[in-house]
């Protein structure tokens, strides 16, 4: 079989949003002048991983569930399309779960002394293995049940900024909250811009996304709401930690992308024609995590 397939099937277009948010967490760590170059490496390699695997398996799951149907409006899906066979899949699924677990023990022995931290990144790690399946794989898959934004929240926010953070600092800051808030409501903004677009077919299928349940105008207005969020929160770090009138605010010259972006989706009334909008709020968003990365260590 072709590699070309399951390149597809990986999505590479997702990994940047993935890798940037883990790059925010080390460069708050590297403002502070702790940095292992090791240890970011790995973490983003393991996050890189994960979500090679979180896509795997909603490819498979979305397609044994009925969501991934003729009637869809996004792209093609390796398993719907019987290019990549189920089973073939499940084995990629358990293969990518091996790696992500390998990869996330060697972190967890190059990050951490201590027995306690090990054990506790471990379990977390276990979590997101299990969040990435479970989303739209397995018996009762939560996104199905409009949970699916809490999960991006907490996995591409809370954890990857404030857990890279704590594997160089090993240390917590209250204030990071506010990065990591920034970064896990636009990946939610990603993902609520795909639901939109597959609003018609995900309630056929009886997957019950946050569009489904609330209708595509309040939809939109979540999706304002969430953008809006990303940036008060990194105008708070800003003044919080006493930016001034500096260069540090360069990061601020993506957000006309946002604006634009949410003036997009919000004018697109064809459903097959908001795709594009997704990958320029993944792209917009990736660029604006490493400007306000290369703000905070370099300015």
């Amino acid at each position: 079989m072709s590699i070309s397939p399951w390149i597809k099937a990986a999505r590479p277009r997702t990994l940047p949003l993935a890798i940037s948010t883990m790059i925010v967490g080390h460069s708050l760590a590297a403002s502070e002048g702790t940095f292992n170059w090791t240890i970011a490496i790995l973490s983003v390699l393991t996050a890189v991983s994960l979500q090679v695997l979180s896509n795997f398996a909603n490819d498979y799951g979305d397609s044994i569930h009925g969501a991934d149907s003729e009637e869809r409006t996004g792209p093609s899906r390796a398993v719907q399309t019987g290019v990549i066979s189920s089973g073939q899949m499940k084995l990629a699924i358990r293969m990518t779960v091996i790696i992500t677990l390998l990869l996330g023990l060697v972190l967890l022995y190059v990050a951490f002394d201590d027995l306690l931290f090990r054990l506790i990144f471990l379990a977390l790690g276990l979590l997101a293995i299990w969040a990435a399946i479970n989303y739209t794989a397995g018996k009762d898959p939560y996104g199905y049940r409009g949970k699916g934004d809490i999960s991006v929240f907490v996995f591409f926010g809370l954890v990857t900024v404030l857990g890279s953070y704590f594997l160089q600092t090993k240390t917590m800051e209250w204030i990071h909250l506010f990065p990591a808030i920034a970064c896990g409501s636009l990946s939610v903004g990603v993902l609520n811009i795909n639901n939109i677009r597959d609003l018609e077919s995900d309630r056929k299928a009886g997957k019950d996304s946050i569009p489904v349940k609330i209708g595509r105008k309040a939809a939109i207005f979540y999706h304002g709401l969430l953008i809006l969020l990303a940036v008060v929160s990194f105008v708070l770090f800003g003044i919080i930690q006493s930016f001034g009138w500096s260069y540090k605010w360069l990061f601020l010259l993506a957000i006309p992308l946002l604006v634009y972006n949410f003036i997009g989706v919000k004018s697109t009334v064809d459903a097959e024609k908001l795709d594009p909008f997704l990958k320029q709020l993944a792209l917009s968003s990736a660029l604006l995590f490493i400007l306000f990365s290369i703000c905070t260590i370099y300015f």
